[in-house]
């Protein structure tokens, strides 16, 4: 079992940023691979940044050249650096992580969200 735990969010002007963490309750055994989703008021939850193991990222291209996903396997984190924030931005940024187990079993991992808010 893990549990992710979210932190960074808040109020930020346009133009700011903001670095998102994600920790997880403990050291994780083998990362299928991780990212970031975010949901709007009104809207479908999309994928916003991620990561696999072999180290390749991939963003949605409303945020290509602002924001970077970055892991620390030491301290069992991942981040989202979000800078040049727009309102569009505005959503609820959850952390998502893959675990591998036996065989070709994976197990999915949700943080508890956390508000983000891009307004002048």
């Amino acid at each position: 079992q893990v549990q992710l735990v979210e932190s960074g969010g808040g109020l930020v002007q346009p133009g700011g940023s903001l670095r998102l963490s994600c920790a997880a309750s403990r050291s994780i055994f083998s990362i299928y691979a991780m990212g970031w989703y975010r949901q709007a008021p009104g809207k479908q939850r999309e994928v916003v940044a991620g990561f696999s193991s072999g180290s390749s990222t991939k963003y949605t291209d409303s945020v290509k050249g602002r924001f970077t996903i970055s892991r620390d396997n030491a301290k069992n984190t991942v981040y989202l650096q979000m800078n040049s924030l727009k309102p569009e931005d505005t959503a609820v940024y959850y952390c998502n992580v893959k675990v591998a187990g036996a065989g070709d079993l994976v197990y999915d991992y949700w943080g508890q969200g956390t508000q983000v808010t891009v307004s002048s």
